[in-house]
Parts: structure tokens; sequence; C-alpha cells
């Protein structure tokens, strides 16, 4: 019992080459890929920090206007939050706004606050 090669054998040792350096192609980006990938973003460092800041702002607006809708679909909180805002409001009123005395020490409160967050004016 001897088999003789089929005549198709010739186009089986014809894909064996080309599958072979295809697989070397391909294992040869892959090794390489770290490489690709941090000189990618060390060039583009700062429009990806920009990107990810924008995408990640719209996500908390978004999250936070969800939280809020929620919260304002549960009874009596929405009208609480309301008269709480109007007491804080009038309380503000009250103790800045209503003398000079107050309002100047506003003024230098808010400057001082401002100088912490954006640091000494020259």
């Amino acid at each position: 019992m001897t088999t003789e090669p089929v005549s198709g054998t010739s186009q089986g040792d014809e894909t064996n080459p080309q599958l072979q350096e295809i697989w070397e192609k391909i294992s040869g980006v892959l090794g390489n890929l770290p490489d690709y990938v941090t000189e990618f973003f060390q060039e583009y460092k700062r429009p990806l920090i920009t990107v990810g800041l924008i995408f990640g702002a719209i996500i908390s607006v978004k999250l936070l206007l969800a939280i809020l809708g929620a919260v304002n679909e549960i009874p009596l909180l929405a009208p609480t939050f309301e008269l709480v805002g109007l007491a804080y409001s009038g309380w503000f009123v009250y103790r800045f706004l209503l003398r000079d005395s107050n309002r100047q020490e506003l003024m230098s409160n808010v400057a001082s606050l401002r100088d912490q967050v954006l640091g000494k004016r020259s």
C-alpha cells in the first residue's frame, strides 16, 4: 500500500511559506507593540489628556444630572431643598450684605480665598 502524492500538494507547499511569512510579520508587529504604544502616547500626551478630561467632564455632568433628577422625584425633598436654599440666602443677605462693615469683611474673605487659590498677587 503505497500512496502516491496527490498533484495538489504543490499548493500546500506554497501556502506554508506564505503562512509562515504572514505569521512572522504579525509576531514582529505584536512584539514591537509596546514600543509603538509608548511612542504614540509620548507624542500625543497632551491631546489625549485633554480628550480624556473632556469625556470625564461630560460623564460627570450627565451623572450629576441623573442624580439630581432622581432626587427631584422623591416627594417633599425638592420643596425642602428650596426652603433650605431660601433660608440660607436670607441668612447670607442679613449676615454680609446689609451693613457696609460686613460687606468689607466679605470682600476681604473673597480676596483671601482668591489669593489662596490663584496665588499671591504682586
